[in-house]
């Protein structure tokens, strides 16, 4: 499975190397000049990892954070240029997995995203290269309509298996859902 990283940096020598070296370690990189961008694409391609800088134009690192931890639980990796012992405290308070200062060695930054996959390897996850879906025991495989919750098979309906599947991207994206919009998705 091929993992996502939202790169949010403003600026581009920096984003390049690191994007450099996520691609040649096998991961899908995007990325986002901005804070307003990164917080878009974050909910739009909803990655499995963010690295984000703190100054950025827009919107800044900080609030980007504080917005994406109100919404999600994705992983965030700060990388800023600021050193001091405050504000990495204050940084990994606001919620991010890890912080890496500027200048940083690109091979470190890589083994501390792998850890922090490796940590927070979240419990719903979708494999955009399969159908299959994965909550906890429930297994659900969207091009068979089958559900699989432990070893055992759960026959549902049309209407029950598509629910199922709007939940599943819904409870992701932690938004709410009224009736009438759920009934309008079926």
């Amino acid at each position: 499975m091929v993992q996502t990283v939202l790169i949010v940096e403003d600026d581009r020598a920096t984003s390049d190397l690191i994007d450099m070296y996520l691609k040649r370690d096998g991961y899908r990189v995007i990325v986002a000049y901005d804070g307003l961008e990164g917080l878009r694409m974050a909910r739009d391609a909803n990655p499995n990892l963010i690295v984000l800088d703190l100054s950025l134009p827009g919107m800044g690192g900080k609030e980007v954070c504080e917005t994406l931890r109100g919404e999600s639980d994705i992983p965030i990796v700060m990388v800023p240029a600021r050193v001091e012992e405050e504000d990495r405290l204050a940084g990994l308070d606001l919620g991010a997995d890890d912080y890496v200062t500027k200048p940083f060695s690109p091979r470190e930054l890589t083994a501390r995203i792998r850890a922090v996959l490796r940590r927070t390897n979240r419990n719903s996850t979708t494999n955009p290269d399969s159908d299959e879906l994965i909550w906890n025991a429930i297994r659900v495989d969207q091009g068979k309509h089958a559900v699989v919750v432990g070893e055992r098979d759960i026959d549902l309906t049309p209407t029950e298996f598509n629910i199922l599947v709007l939940l599943n991207y819904y409870f992701k994206k932690k938004y709410i859902l009224y009736q009438n919009y759920l009934w309008s998705r079926l």
